[in-house]
């Protein structure tokens, strides 16, 4: 029978934890970049997520009567997901669309993300209990927690949503003039 708790095995087991975090989170980002259109980077992580992916398989398959390998192999993959989660969202690619509905001061929502470089679109719209106005605008992801303070700060009542979008045609995006 085999030992199970050698410096080796436990060894290759972190390893393939390790690397099966890499290759997941490579996988996750490359996903999320394939979504926003991007080839060239979402080909190159699937590239290497691929070689690491058969590196890791062959070493759990090795030797499949170690519990530990594939414990390591499976924690490493829930792992991966949640890493790639984070560095996605700390990347922030893209755009997003994002909705305001206010119910006493649209306006000044409004006024203020002006202010703060923001395009935004003014809509007066009828709610359930009476007037509302409904601030439309799209910004880069990297802006959404600024944008959500701003309008925290101007109504904390407002009701926002958010939705990932990806650009057609040029506009305008705030904050240093870009025109995408």
């Amino acid at each position: 029978m085999t030992e199970f708790f050698t410096w080796q095995i436990l060894g290759t087991t972190l390893l393939i934890f390790l690397v099966r975090v890499l290759s997941i989170t490579m996988d996750t980002l490359r996903f999320m970049l394939t979504m926003r259109g991007k080839r060239g980077i979402s080909w190159f992580l699937g590239f290497f997520e691929s070689i690491l992916f058969v590196l890791t398989v062959g070493a759990v398959l090795d030797d499949m009567t170690n519990f530990l390998y594939i414990i390591g192999y499976s924690a490493g993959f829930a792992t991966g997901n949640v890493v790639g989660i984070y560095l996605e969202r700390k990347l922030a690619l893209g755009y997003s669309h994002i909705s305001v509905i206010s119910k006493n001061k649209g306006a000044e929502v409004v006024k203020v993300l002006r202010d703060n470089d923001f395009a935004v679109t003014e809509i007066p719209a009828q709610g359930k209990d009476g007037p509302v106005c409904i601030s439309d605008l799209s910004v880069r992801r990297k802006d959404i927690a600024d944008v959500e303070k701003i309008i925290q700060d101007t109504d904390p009542e407002a009701f926002i949503t958010i939705e990932d979008v990806t650009p057609l045609r040029a506009g305008y995006w705030g904050r240093q003039n870009v025109r995408r």
